[in-house]
């Protein structure tokens, strides 16, 4: 590794990590590939929620990073949640595995190793999976989070919001997807277009675009994340009965193949937690650490509305004691206002192998403090589990850039067992509450209870039928309101879905920046 540095200004690095307060330990100075362990490289636990970033090319150790940080926030009592893409981070609910090289890591970097699981509890998207069943209902999930997930432009986006807006003044409960595509259907016919008169419409063409992206999503499985009973994401800020917090493991390897859901859904579990967490600005250590994996997925192809709420919620959700860790590939995957709110950096290593590589390599070393390293040189030569790190000090300046050979983690570094993941899920109180979906009224009932009472052309004849013939064989209607949402409400790729807690009819819903619905479960 190619450096400018010398020994005397390892110690002045080290000088900048000296912390006085709790603090987490990341590794030890590196230089021209030797660590110096009495150089230690710390983040103080109290500007965790000034958020951070954890980048680095594919195999280069972030997830062990996560893992890292993910203990020791842990062992201080910090709940932490992660999203285990890969499905490979279930291994910090045991003690990892004694070896040669895990021994000779710690003596390199100065650590007191020795192996150590963290309390666990494990999710899925909707029941995708042996964790704990995550759901959450359409009304909570909002216009603008739905829109991202199907792939809406801003025309469409401000008609979902509109469907949305009747629905929370009509007291239509939705609760999932059959209920937003109930209300759809009835807005597009004739008889809901009069009611939109004052306030918009909703075009066929619009409908029909939303329509179909929702069958979509029902088809590839998506709808059993909607529904209730919904997720309370107080669960995430819990500590064992020992004092250490709980570390709360979303399993997503099942739902791989639809990265706008994950990535969307995890923006969902940011948004309630900002809604219903009060401020308290700066504590001694955060309520808790969100490590928001696959990041770029996120901001792939959002709207300025999206991009807005990701922003201001970002820079909001600290003073709730909050912090947020974006997990990518490189710097430049998070927009620059979002960036700019990162104060702590691990960035493990980069390859330029194209044109492409090295002006994201450029522009990664522009985005750091100004440091006697060559940065360019030193990223591109870091190996597994090194990085390049910055983070705020405890009186919130920069601390000098120090490439840094990271710790070895003292949980598993790999998967457990499936017998044992499945033993943790039974074990946990939170299985009984959340594992059965359950079905109630809502805006699928009463619109078709509304479609059944609409008289039909025959009711106006003058005969009658006597009471004790049987109803006859239900006719295929005309495509009028009634006709147009029993079509597409038989559909079987809207069953019965799972719901969640009902609102005061006739009242609209209040909602936040993201089209969230604000309320108290």
């Amino acid at each position: 590794m190619s450096s400018a540095l010398t020994p005397s200004a390892v110690r002045e690095i080290a000088d900048g990590y000296a912390f006085t307060g709790p603090a987490l330990d990341l590794g030890a100075v590196l230089l021209d590939g030797t660590a110096y362990p009495d150089a230690q490289v710390r983040i103080p636990l109290g500007v965790l929620n000034r958020h951070g970033l954890v980048a680095g090319a594919t195999g280069t150790g972030k997830t062990k990073t996560l893992q890292l940080i993910a203990e020791q926030l842990s062992a201080q009592g910090v709940p932490v949640f992660l999203a285990d893409v890969k499905g490979d981070v279930s291994g910090v609910a045991a003690p990892g595995a004694p070896s040669e090289r895990t021994a000779a890591r710690a003596a390199e970097v100065g650590q007191q190793w020795s192996p150590q699981g963290c309390p666990v509890e494990f999710y899925s998207l909707g029941g995708q999976g042996a964790g704990i069943p995550i759901r959450a209902t359409v009304t909570s999930f909002g216009p603008l989070l739905l829109a991202k997930v199907l792939d809406l432009n801003e025309t469409q986006e401000s008609s979902l919001s509109l469907v949305f807006h009747y629905a929370d003044t009509k007291g239509l409960e939705l609760y999932d997807l059959k209920d937003l595509t109930a209300v759809i259907a009835f807005l597009a016919s004739p008889e809901g277009k009069e009611e939109l008169r004052t306030i918009g419409g909703l075009s066929s063409a619009t409908a029909g675009v939303i329509l179909r992206a929702l069958t979509l999503l029902e088809n590839e499985g998506a709808g059993a994340f909607f529904g209730e009973p919904e997720f309370d994401t107080a669960e995430l800020l819990r500590t064992a009965p020992d004092g250490r917090g709980v570390v709360s493991v979303l399993e997503l390897p099942a739902v791989q193949d639809r990265p706008r859901l994950f990535s969307t859904f995890l923006m969902w579990l940011l948004a309630d937690l900002y809604q219903e967490l009060p401020e308290v600005g700066d504590l001694d250590k955060p309520k808790l650490v969100f490590f928001f994996d696959e990041a770029h997925l996120l901001f792939k192809g959002a709207s300025k509305a999206f991009l807005e709420a990701i922003t201001q919620t970002v820079r909001l959700i600290r003073s709730k004691a909050v912090g947020i860790f974006f997990v990518t590939q490189s710097p430049r995957d998070v927009p620059s206002d979002v960036l700019a709110q990162l104060g702590n950096r691990v960035q493990h290593a980069l390859r330029a192998f194209t044109p492409d590589d090295a002006k994201a390599l450029k522009a990664t070393v522009s985005t750091f403090p100004r440091s006697s390293y060559d940065l360019g040189a030193v990223l591109t030569s870091l190996g597994t589990g090194e990085a390049v790190v910055t983070v705020l000090s405890e009186k919130g300046a920069p601390t000098p850039v120090a490439a840094t050979r990271l710790r070895a983690p003292q949980s598993l570094m790999g998967p457990i067992e499936a017998g044992a993941l499945r033993a943790v899920v039974d074990a946990s109180p939170l299985t009984a509450r959340y594992r059965d979906a359950i079905d109630r009224e809502s805006a699928y009932e009463k619109l078709a209870a509304r479609a059944a009472r609409a008289p039909r052309p025959e009711a106006a004849a003058p005969a009658r039928v006597p009471k004790e013939r049987e109803p006859a064989p239900r006719r295929e209607e005309p495509k009028g309101a009634g006709g147009l949402l029993d079509s597409l409400l038989s559909n079987p790729t809207v069953k019965s879905l799972a719901r969640s807690a009902g609102k005061q009819l006739g009242q609209e819903i209040s909602r936040s920046l993201f089209g969230t619905s604000k309320r108290r479960r």
